[in-house]
């Protein structure tokens, strides 16, 4: 497949495990989560997308399969299934899985209520034995646009968030919120979690908004927020209509060579040996 940019990137010092969240929709979770996996596996670095929306949006735009009854992240939930039985490959790249969301993960929320360590689930199901047999460098979770269980079971699960944030009016409304919660579910879930990544998407511009939205999240993150910026493009948003990336759909389109510019600089990142910069609820008062 003809694609602008062909150069390995580099595999990360150790696993990482990413948990895709912001509880505002339209903000570009889905989009970015398996544009960022699909540029990381063309590009030699094996990844899992775990599809934890009950829209099964990211199973649509990868090529797997999400109809009821098909092996799921839900099944995984309730310990029925091994994710190595539920994870299939996407038709992006053979270096690229997905565990899909079904419709029935839609009910998942409620019958998670009565389990024993229901925080914990996908922790358990996302085990070390599981990744290693899997053999996955990263594993991206794209999580529902709330703050309810599944979101905080995605929380607990990774080691690392990247919250896209739109350049747009609002764009910071309700951030406090789930710098909150990322908190909470530190102090008392998941000690090692912390905001790796801020991916700002969705930039036009000829705004002068656009600028103040980006200057205001690089003063408030700093070295957290990549470089690269989304711009906003009609091709980004017909991709997932026709089951595809846009890297699949149009991969010479500046859509689709900025999430390539992204997920190299997350690669970059998991390349070193630090950490690439830490910030918490307590950093950002908003």
């Amino acid at each position: 497949m003809r694609h602008p940019d062909r150069y390995a990137m580099p595999r990360p010092a150790h696993r990482r495990v990413l948990t895709v969240a912001n509880q505002k929709g339209g903000v570009g979770k889905t989009t970015s989560t398996v544009n960022i996996a699909a540029a990381l596996a063309m590009h030699g670095v094996r990844t899992l997308v775990i599809d934890l929306d009950p829209q099964g949006n990211a199973s649509t735009a990868l090529g797997v399969e999400h109809r009821a009854g098909t092996p799921s992240v839900y099944e995984a939930l309730l310990g029925e299934i091994s994710l190595t039985e539920a994870a299939a490959t996407s038709t992006a790249s053979p270096d690229l899985l997905c565990v899909p969301a079904t419709i029935d993960l839609a009910g998942a929320e409620i019958e998670l209520v009565s389990m024993v360590a229901r925080e914990q689930r996908l922790k358990q199901a996302l085990n070390p034995e599981v990744l290693d047999a899997l053999d996955v460098d990263y594993v991206l979770i794209d999580c529902p646009p709330s703050l309810g269980l599944l979101t905080v079971n995605a929380l607990v699960a990774a080691e690392e968030v990247l919250i896209p944030i739109q350049c747009e009016y609002y764009a910071l409304e309700g951030l406090g919120q789930l710098l909150s919660n990322i908190d909470l579910v530190r102090s008392h879930l998941n000690t090692r979690l912390h905001v790796s990544t801020i991916l700002l998407t969705m930039y036009d511009g000829r705004t002068k908004l656009a600028d103040q939205v980006t200057s205001e999240v690089r003063q408030h993150f700093g070295s957290v927020a990549l470089r690269t910026v989304i711009p906003r493009s009609v091709k980004v948003s017909e991709a997932p209509g026709y089951g595809q990336t846009v890297l699949a759909y149009d991969p010479g389109s500046r859509g689709s060579m900025s999430y390539v510019d992204a997920a190299r600089e997350i690669a970059v990142r998991g390349a070193e040996m630090g950490s690439p910069g830490t910030v918490g609820a307590e950093t950002n008062g908003r």
